[in-house]
């Protein structure tokens, strides 16, 4: 069974720069050893989204996705709390 290989962000951020720069995908694929498909779903998290006048990418949509579910589940963690101690 082989293990799953896992890059840093840095190393991902500088592939995606390459792409944007106007390396061919194919390129990159052989002399770094990564699969297009790889290297694609790479570009399509980190190219920028522009969003009312502020510029983003996928990635980053996902982790404020994720920081605000957590924080709705504290929130309401903290009403019932309130709740409790209200009866009291």
């Amino acid at each position: 069974m082989s293990k799953r290989k896992t890059y840093t962000n840095e190393f991902k951020t500088m592939i995606v720069e390459l792409i944007m720069s106007g390396e061919e995908v194919k390129n990159i694929s052989r002399e770094y050893g990564l699969s297009e498909s790889t290297i694609r779903t790479w570009v399509k998290k980190k190219s920028p989204i522009e969003v009312e006048g502020t510029t983003t990418n996928l990635e980053e949509i996902n982790r404020m996705r994720k920081e605000n579910a957590r924080l709705k589940e504290e929130n309401e963690i903290l009403k019932k709390a309130m709740a409790i101690f209200a009866k009291r």
